[in-house]
């Protein structure tokens, strides 16, 4: 790797002036281009303090040779320089947009004679009019059928038309009346392209304009006693009225824009866009990107702008966005440009414009997750991410198995962690374990994760040992040949592996060394000694390695930093839950929780069974003690309880043996722990 000190410019030789700049690795290649308003400033933060940048920036100057500029006189045009190289050099560490998948469109070939309506992917072509993009191209077939009835303009291919011609016979849509049939002369070329300009114009939103002239028709027509054309136009506004129905109006008739957002974690980012014209929802559209270097929202906005509307024939009125781009004057005044009119940048903050901007939100996130649920379905990816895995950590295998741990508290209360499995690469929920941590007081990630580690395998080596598996000091578990797999504890009922005696090949916490000491620490002190640890840290996704002073550091887009993000996350997401849901219960008080001798299991059988405690407050003491668990000395104590009254007195202590032992069992199982507190699987 270059010094970047080695091609520095020298000082005072760059320009105080707008441009655009340009990194090139020894053998000339652009890496990177940028631009800014003072070159001068913007070149001087790469080269003033290595130290403190990013780690990818620091890997692009690293990987670059030399740093070449041009001086520009306004940022709009350093705005349209610097996406014109990047179109020409396609740099490695810029952000480049591309499809999650390729939209259909809706498009009129108005630069042929007779104007064609089809639907149409890829590249757009000049002289096609188009609508969308649409999410699935049968929508648009069945708009297209809908307003046929209307607008009967051609649809067949060129050889359907030409064989038509030569046959002096039109095909079945002009029997049916849902062509014009121009192949056989019914109707002239102009009036051919009036219907397709009326077809343009309705999909353009131009829709009250039609609807009204066909109702004034169809009165007419039934004024004149024309029955059977007065009926057709009827039929004619319902068809209308139903394509336009297939389209969600969300806004006033006269909005048009276009809703940008985003979702993104420190590897990757999915947009989606809403096309809104006339108030209602024409298309959506989606792209995946790399995030090479380090971007925030608001770069991910001015670049997304940049590389989608400057040659786009379609720029709208008005585009919301979640942030605003750092050169916002600059922008609107090149998207203005480009669509020869105004063009407003707004981050909505009330109303429906905001409540639009948060769905397109969600429908971003869930683009996300399934992009990445599709790498992740891969055999063969998930099979190169764990060899790169072993590798890089210098395993002797490949982690088949990796548990992954999490602390989740709000100031130190109500701590607690997740453990979830991934098997091959893939979640295995059923195997996933939630903890309630109750030997740490405070915000104390370091001890959480020695208590979490310590209860799990603590558990190991005791399911091991109780199957005779494993004796008391905690011998390896592996045959003559080495197969451990071979050796798992086996449970009767289910035929399965018992869950705590099933060792993972690598434990991945989530924090950098001092948690990975806390989890090593923990192994060492039962005896553990044939399992990997590792851990990483959020902010720069390194890899830390027990007593080790340097991390382990994957390539940023490799499969292999792929899977451990991702089991990183799914363990946040766990832990996130768990600690909402008992944040939430600890926050709900029932008048229950003060009756003496009723545990959670018989207070959810009271509250299943009646329904509300307004019920149960309303019932009588025989019918509480028709509940399951509830014998009658309790029904007696837990109706005073409710109704304020003393609790009657008998000769025996309240609760008799059976109401003990259901509360004892069922307190065990309300909450769904055993005896050492964890918590089992996914909630549902």
């Amino acid at each position: 790797m270059a010094d970047p000190a080695t091609y520095r410019p020298a000082p005072g030789s760059i320009p105080d002036s707008p441009g655009v700049y340009r990194f090139r690795d020894e053998r000339g290649r652009v890496i990177y281009v940028g631009k800014a308003k003072s070159l001068r400033s913007r070149l001087g933060s790469y080269f003033a303090d290595f130290a403190s940048l990013h780690p990818r920036t620091q890997t692009m100057l690293q990987t670059a040779g030399r740093v070449d500029w041009t001086m520009v006189g306004t940022e709009v045009e350093a705005l349209q320089l610097e996406y014109s190289w990047i179109k020409e050099y396609d740099p490695r560490f810029n952000v480049r947009y591309r499809d999650d998948k390729s939209y259909p469109y809706l498009a009129v070939t108005l630069n042929e004679e007779f104007p064609r309506v089809m639907v149409m992917r890829g590249a757009k072509r000049k002289g096609v009019r188009y609508f969308g993009p649409y999410s699935h191209a049968w929508a648009i077939r069945e708009t297209v059928d809908q307003l046929l009835r209307v607008f009967p303009v051609r649809t067949c291919s060129p050889g359907v038309f030409k064989r038509q011609h030569q046959l002096d016979r039109p095909c079945l849509l002009g029997y049916i009346g849902k062509c014009s049939a121009p192949c056989v002369g019914r109707v002239t070329p102009e009036e051919h392209r009036l219907l397709a300009d009326d077809f343009c114009d309705f999909m353009a939103g131009d829709t009250g304009r039609f609807i009204k002239r066909l109702e004034r028709d169809m009165r007419e027509a039934a004024a004149s006693q024309e029955y059977e054309r007065a009926a057709r136009l009827r039929d004619d506004v319902r068809a209308l009225e139903q394509a336009l129905e297939k389209q969600a109006v969300v806004l006033g008739d006269t909005t048009d824009c276009d809703i940008v957002a985003f979702a993104e974690d420190e590897l990757e980012a999915a947009v989606q866009v809403f096309y809104v014209r006339g108030g209602r929802i024409r298309g959506r559209r989606g792209w995946v990107v790399d995030k090479v270097e380090h971007v925030s929202t608001a770069d991910l906005v001015e670049t997304f702008l940049i590389q989608i509307y400057s040659e786009s024939d379609s720029v709208p009125r008005e585009v919301l966005v979640p942030a605003l781009p750092p050169e916002e004057a600059a922008m609107t005044e090149l998207l203005g440009e480009q669509r020869r009119g105004p063009v407003r940048l707004r981050v909505p903050q009330r109303g429906d414009k905001k409540s639009l901007l948060e769905m397109v939100a969600r429908n971003a996130h869930e683009a996300l997750k399934q992009h990445k649920t599709r790498r992740a379905s891969d055999l063969t990816t998930r099979s190169r991410a764990l060899q790169q895995l072993q590798e890089a950590l210098e395993l002797d295998e490949a982690p088949l198995r990796i548990e992954c741990y999490d602390v989740s508290n709000l100031q130190g209360t109500n701590v607690v962690a997740s453990m979830v499995v991934f098997e091959d690469g893939l979640a295995r929920k059923a195997e996933y374990r939630r903890f309630t941590i109750r030997g740490v007081e405070g915000q104390d990630d370091v001890r959480s994760i020695h208590e979490v580690i310590t209860r799990r395998f603590r558990r190991y080596l005791a399911e091991s040992e109780r199957t005779g598996e494993l004796d008391v000091l905690g011998d390896e578990l592996a045959d003559a040949d080495g197969d451990a797999a071979a050796h798992q504890p086996i449970d009767p009922e289910t035929g399965r592996p018992r869950k705590f005696a099933y060792p993972p090949n690598l434990v991945l916490v989530d924090g950098g060394p001092p948690q990975v000491a806390a989890a090593q620490r923990a192994l060492d002190e039962l005896g553990v000694t044939d399992i990997a640890v590792c851990g990483i840290a959020k902010r720069l996704e390194e890899l830390w390695l027990p007593a080790e002073d340097d991390p382990v550091i994957l390539p940023r887009n490799s499969e292999g930093m792929f899977l451990v993000q991702r089991v990183r996350d799914e363990a946040h997401r766990f832990a996130i839950t768990f600690h909402r849901q008992r944040r939430s219960k600890a926050m709900t008080v029932s008048e229950l929780d003060s009756v003496p001798g009723l545990g959670p299991a018989r207070r959810a059988a009271l509250l299943k069974h009646f329904g509300s405690l307004k019920r149960l407050k309303e019932a009588t003491p025989e019918q509480i003690a028709e509940v399951p668990g509830i014998g009658p000395r309790s029904a007696g104590t837990i109706a005073a309880a409710l109704h304020g009254t003393p609790a009657p007195v008998h000769g025996e202590p309240a609760g008799d043996a059976r109401d003990g032992a259901a509360g004892g069992a069922g307190g065990a199982a309300g909450e769904g722990t055993d005896t050492d507190g964890e918590h089992r699987g996914e909630p549902t």
